[in-house]
């Protein structure tokens, strides 16, 4: 009965913590459209001065979407009004979509 219970619970959590589905080109062009890439760069890479980078590997999904309701720094809110469920779902799907960069030992220029 225990095992039934602990595997009951690993079931619900992992359904919590699972991003929801969502296209990754379609958040492709939500990214640009609703001005993500302004701060986060084009591929969500980050920059100096700027926002920091939220792709490749990105944060758990519901940390993400608490921090765009909700930011604690210089960005703005984006509330569901602006942003649906949906939306920030097919933004995730991007972010996760994002390939890692070429190891610097396999780029020349950097090697000289």
């Amino acid at each position: 009965m225990r095992v039934l219970l602990l595997v009951g619970m690993a079931w619900t959590l992992a359904a919590q913590t699972a991003p929801p589905a969502g296209n990754a080109q379609k958040g492709r062009q939500l990214f640009q459209s609703d001005g993500c890439y302004q701060c986060h760069g084009r591929e969500a890479q980050g920059g100096l001065g700027t926002g920091p980078r939220l792709a490749p590997r990105p944060i758990p999904f519901a940390q993400l979407s608490k921090y765009v309701r909700q930011p604690t720094g210089q960005m703005p809110p984006y509330t569901g009004k602006i942003v649906s469920d949906q939306d920030l779902a097919d933004i995730y799907a991007f972010l996760q979509a994002q390939p890692q960069p070429p190891p610097a030992k396999s780029i020349p220029l950097l090697n000289n």
